[in-house]
C-alpha cells in the first residue's frame, strides 16, 4: 500500500457515473415501485454507499477511507433506454476517493441487476468511469 503519511490531508471530493441498459418495461416497473424483490433504486442507493465505505476491503491495497459523506442518484433520460448512476464521495485526507466513487457505482448497478434480473434478461452495466475529482485545502484555499 502507497504510504501517503507525508501528503497534507485535503478536502477531496470524487464524482464517478454509470448505467444500466435495461428495457422501457423494466424502468416502468423500477418507476411503480413494483419490482417484486422491493424498491429498486432505495436498495441500490443503500448498497452503492455501503460498497464506498468498504472500497477499502473490496480493492487490495486501497487505503480504507473514514468517508464524510456518500450520495447516489439516479437518473433516466429522456431516450427511457437505460438508468444513469451518479455517486459523489467527500472526504478529508491524504488520499483521494476516486475508487470508492467508482466502487459506489459499480455496485449500485450490480444491484439495480440482482433485483430486476427475473424481469429483464438483457440489461447491461457499463460505462462505468471517474468524471470529476477535486481537492482543497483545509484553510479554503484551493489546490486543484
Amino acid at each position: 500500500m502507497v504510504d501517503v503519511s507525508a501528503k497534507p490531508a485535503l478536502r477531496r471530493e470524487a464524482i464517478a457515473r454509470g448505467e444500466i441498459r435495461l428495457a422501457i418495461s423494466t424502468l416502468d416497473l423500477i418507476e411503480a415501485n413494483q419490482v417484486s424483490k422491493g424498491n429498486v433504486l432505495a436498495a441500490a442507493r443503500l448498497a452503492g454507499i455501503m460498497a464506498a465505505k468498504r472500497t477499502g476491503e473490496l480493492i487490495p491495497l486501497c487505503h480504507p477511507l473514514p468517508l464524510t459523506g456518500c450520495d447516489v442518484d439516479f437518473k433516466i433520460p429522456d431516450s427511457r433506454d437505460r438508468l444513469e448512476i451518479t455517486a459523489t464521495v467527500r472526504i478529508t485526507a491524504s488520499t483521494g476517493v476516486e475508487m470508492e466513487a467508482l466502487t459506489a457505482v459499480s455496485v449500485a448497478a450490480l444491484t439495480v441487476y440482482d433485483m430486476c434480473k427475473a424481469v429483464d434478461k438483457q440489461m447491461v452495466i457499463g460505462d462505468v468511469r471517474l468524471v470529476k475529482k477535486t481537492k482543497q485545502e483545509i484553510q479554503g484555499g484551493s489546490v486543484g
